[in-house]
């Protein structure tokens, strides 16, 4: 059983559900992730332990603050001020998703309370659009607006294997480290100092590996090579986001497994570290 937030030790991780589709160009069906993704993570098809020795029912490993409720207030604000509330509590969030624009809220709170953030973006696209038919704040678009703001110091995205003309000015224009699926793997890449942000969008894994998205690309990561990588990882990571998961698109459940997987490993990276 988790811990619930208010009874969390500061600097453990802390679960949070983000039920939000609104800026999906595609599909929707995405905000539905969070509870399913729990009830994977929570089955007793597995055990508790993490493939780098971690109990995760170890009293306090970590703790859920269930899943936000969006009222009148806009979307983002209402990310951006839990996200900061748990911050200023010394915990680390991982938030579930949900589509990508919610990272853009998520990284903005992490800006204003840890300086120098590193993000680690594992996607099949790099989300770097200006505005995407017409909406700035697209989940096409997520880490333009963190790189023109400032929010992160260092943008490494891994796994990109959709990129057209106008992404790759941006990422120019951004300096972002862009690691392409043809290119991997990249372990040594994953050695980053400094406070790290893993964003994981569904679809850097193969279709094959996790059906249930909404933009299924071919030729991704498999689930080992996905683990692979963030089991390399050196820095101290500081908070993540699981997102793009679609439920509708998962006839067979693959997929919210798979997510559960990577919940349960980033969990125990940012406890061993």
């Amino acid at each position: 059983m988790s811990l619930r937030h208010d009874k969390a030790k500061p600097g453990i991780p802390v679960i949070l559900g983000i039920p939000f589709d609104a800026n999906s160009s595609w599909l929707r069906g995405t905000a539905g992730a969070p509870p399913i993704i729990r009830v994977a993570f929570n089955s007793s098809s597995t055990n508790s332990w993490t493939e780098t020795g971690v109990d995760l029912n170890a009293e306090g490993a970590y703790c859920d603050a269930g899943d936000l409720k969006f009222a009148f207030a806009e979307p983002f604000d209402t990310i951006q001020c839990k996200v900061g509330e748990l911050l200023d509590q010394g915990m680390r969030p991982v938030c579930l998703g949900g589509d990508h624009s919610i990272t853009l809220p998520i990284v903005r709170a992490f800006g204003q309370h840890i300086p120098g953030l590193t993000i680690l973006h594992f996607d099949a696209h790099p989300d770097l659009y200006d505005e995407l038919e017409g909406n700035r704040l697209s989940h096409a678009c997520p880490f333009a607006r963190i790189m023109e703001e400032g929010a992160a110091k260092r943008l490494i995205q891994v796994g990109i294997r959709t990129i057209n003309g106008h992404q790759r000015e941006q990422a120019k224009k951004f300096g972002v480290e862009m690691i392409e699926m043809r290119n991997l793997p990249a372990l040594d890449r994953m050695k980053v100092e400094g406070p790290i942000y893993i964003s994981f969008d569904m679809d850097a894994l193969d279709p094959a590996f996790a059906p249930g998205i909404s933009h299924r690309e071919p030729g991704g990561m498999s689930t080992r090579e996905a683990l692979a990588h963030i089991h390399a990882i050196t820095g101290k990571i500081a908070g993540a986001d699981i997102v793009e998961f679609n439920p509708t698109q998962d006839n067979t459940q693959i997929t919210a497994t798979v997510a559960a997987k990577l919940l349960k490993e980033i969990l125990g990276k940012m406890i061993l570290n």
